[in-house]
């Protein structure tokens, strides 16, 4: 099989198109790949938000009759599971694919092929779940997925097993984008940047790919458990076969609670991005922000029985999860200080990033004293259940990431485009997007005191619960029409925007000394760097512009990946099909389990054992990309 894989492979014609369809399918150019991480993100992003108004109308006022019950109960859980795993993840997954190796001063990621495969496989997982409104019927047991509300004796249709597969094959890409980032960082930093050196985003991103790679693997083991239940009949969730319903609340919850931080870690490192520049001064407590980045991580791992006080694990149980839970609010408290003193007598600049940037403190720091409440185990079952949580939530996991996501979009979109924004519509988009979000969630806070349960389709209109209902509704449209303003000026900024140049900030770190849009080599030259802030250090005290390391003046030709561009000769990573093939043989093979069909699954294991001998056998060897002239 091997043998006849490699003659196959050996007959296909190596993808070499630059631009077209073809060279976005077979890119494993890591910003190519950060650019359809944005795109599909904002695309599942929209979905969900669409989801979101559906909700919103069916509960604007009491009886309402826009979705049934049970298309309720689909709409309410593909809606959460949308913006969780298909356009939070994926967006910040962006960022980090296009911005991390240039702070860090690398031309890409140490596996580029790998990178691709990451994409395609959230991609893969998307279609999976999404595909479920259109083959049957989509999940409706929340995104928690419950069990044994997701079982098969309360679940009896395909909708569970779409959430089942679609996540476990974008998990599959998450886990892989979290160890090439991890070996990216500490490997392929430029010449004299070490640990300390580092921009808080590529903290950011170290710390969340660490989380990742401990949290996501004991979710998968209980989906992979709980497929076991639907489709082989054994009992791991089944109290009458000797299961435990609460096993699943606890794999859920041990990536679940890590989830959010998985969120807001990367919301953290763009707020420090954002802040000093347009401060126009360094960050304050460097050192305290990586040590309060360590801390979050590995308290992340030990708060998850806040979300199960009332399911009977004991007052000695909850008492130190309430203490583990509220130890974490010091570390984060540490963040907020850095962030405010940062700000505190700096030549403040207020771009629309920035008012983002601020936007994200006053939205975080709401949630957060609610999660402090929440935290309080006495208290918790007054609260649990109701829309008090939800807005908790939507102020911490959402509103958080939202508003530190369209931050790093405003700051960053110069750099990715070449084009300025307009700043008047940008800070219009912004307010709109700041009252609509806060008209939605804050009045979630007053339902959940007046006791409207979570995830119910509809309400009596003698509780008392209509006018608040109403607000957040409208809300809902204030807000969406200030994402729609932003959409508008992204779009119009390609057509007529500003030319940004290279530096439109004044920034400090790495990217903004090469063009906007970057090269494909990202740096003729790996620079030097001499110390934290290296470009800003450079344009204050040095000769203004990065010099090239040592080794990149006086280097031979070729050499390996990262380690290219000796005189103007770099090595760069071939474009490939098999990223995507091995995808699509996971999607078929998905398909087949998911409808039980064994011919359907069989065709797919075979395109992905094409694609994996493919991998192992097509050439690899990379390419070297001549500069025509000498740049810096």
């Amino acid at each position: 099989m091997a043998v006849g894989a490699e003659k196959l492979v050996g007959t296909l014609r190596k993808p070499r198109e630059e631009t077209g369809l073809w060279s976005w399918l077979t890119t494993v150019d890591h910003k190519r790949i950060g650019i359809l991480y944005l795109a599909t993100g904002f695309a599942f992003f929209l979905m969900g938000a669409v989801e979101a108004l559906l909700i919103r109308l069916q509960l604007a006022r009491p009886g309402g009759g826009v979705l049934s019950a049970q298309t309720y109960n689909q709409v309410l859980t593909m809606h959460g599971t949308t913006m969780i795993f298909l356009a939070a993840m994926p967006l910040i997954a962006g960022f980090f694919n296009y911005m991390m190796p240039i702070l860090i001063g690398a031309r890409d990621v140490a596996f580029p092929r790998m990178n691709a495969l990451s994409y395609w496989l959230f991609l893969a997982g998307g279609i999976i779940l999404n595909s479920s409104w259109f083959l049957g019927g989509a999940p409706a047991a929340g995104w928690f997925n419950y069990a044994n509300l997701s079982g098969p004796q309360f679940s009896p249709g395909r909708g569970i097993d779409f959430y089942l597969l679609g996540l476990q094959v974008s998990g599959i890409g998450t886990l892989v984008s979290a160890i090439n980032f991890i070996v990216t960082i500490l490997n392929l930093r430029a010449p004299g940047m070490r640990l300390m050196d580092m921009p808080p985003f590529a903290w950011a991103t170290l710390f969340t790919s660490a989380i990742i790679l401990f949290a996501l693997p004991p979710f998968t083991a209980g989906m992979i458990l709980l497929m076991f239940d639907r489709w082989f009949g054994t009992g791991f969730f089944v109290p009458s076969a000797g299961g435990d319903v609460v096993l699943w609340q606890h794999l859920f919850w041990i990536f679940g609670h890590p989830e959010v931080y998985i969120l807001a870690l990367p919301a953290y490192g763009i707020i420090s991005e954002v802040i000093p520049t347009f401060s126009r001064k360094p960050f304050f407590g460097y050192t305290s922000m990586v040590i309060a980045l360590t801390a979050i991580s590995g308290l992340s791992f030990l708060v998850w029985v806040h979300h199960m006080f009332t399911v009977g694990l004991g007052p000695w149980v909850n008492t130190l999860f309430a203490i583990t839970t509220k130890a974490i609010s010091v570390p984060t408290g540490i963040l907020m200080f850095n962030w405010i003193a940062t700000m505190w007598g700096g030549d403040l600049r207020f771009t629309t990033a920035l008012h983002y940037a601020v936007g994200f403190l006053v939205v975080f720091t709401i949630g957060g004293l609610s999660g402090i409440v929440n935290a309080t185990s006495a208290l918790n079952p007054q609260l649990q259940d109701t829309y008090w949580v939800v807005g908790h939530f939507h102020y911490v996991a959402i509103g958080g990431v939202l508003f530190s996501l369209l931050a790093g979009l405003c700051y960053w979109w110069p750099k990715i485009t070449g084009r300025l924004l307009d700043e008047r519509l940008g800070r219009r988009s912004f307010w709109l997007v700041f009252i609509g979000f806060n008209l939605i969630f804050f009045p979630f806070h007053i339902l959940g005191v007046l006791g409207m349960p979570r995830r119910i389709y509809t309400y009596a209109p003698e509780l008392g619960l209509s006018v608040w209902n109403a607000v957040a509704t409208a809300g809902a449209f204030v807000m969406g029409t200030g994402i729609l303003l932003l959409a508008y000026n992204l779009v119009t900024s390609l057509v007529r925007g500003q030319p940004a140049g290279a530096d439109p900030w004044d920034g400090r770190t790495l990217e903004w000394s090469i063009p906007s849009p970057p090269p494909v080599y990202n740096f003729a030259r790996l620079p030097l760097v001499r110390g934290r802030d290296a470009f800003w250090l450079e344009k204050r005290s040095g000769g203004g512009t990065m010099q090239p390391a040592p080794e990149e003046e006086h280097g031979h030709a070729g050499g390996g990946h990262g380690k290219g561009g000796h005189g103007h000769a770099i090595h760069m990573p071939s474009p490939s099909y098999m990223p995507a093939v091995v995808a699509l043989g996971l999607t078929v093979a998905s398909y087949g389990g998911i409808f039980r069909s064994l011919l359907v699954a069989l065709i797919g294991l075979a395109i992905l054992a094409f694609g994996i001998f493919g991998w192992i056998f097509e050439d690899d060897s990379g390419y070297l990309l001549e500069l025509e002239e000498d740049v810096a």
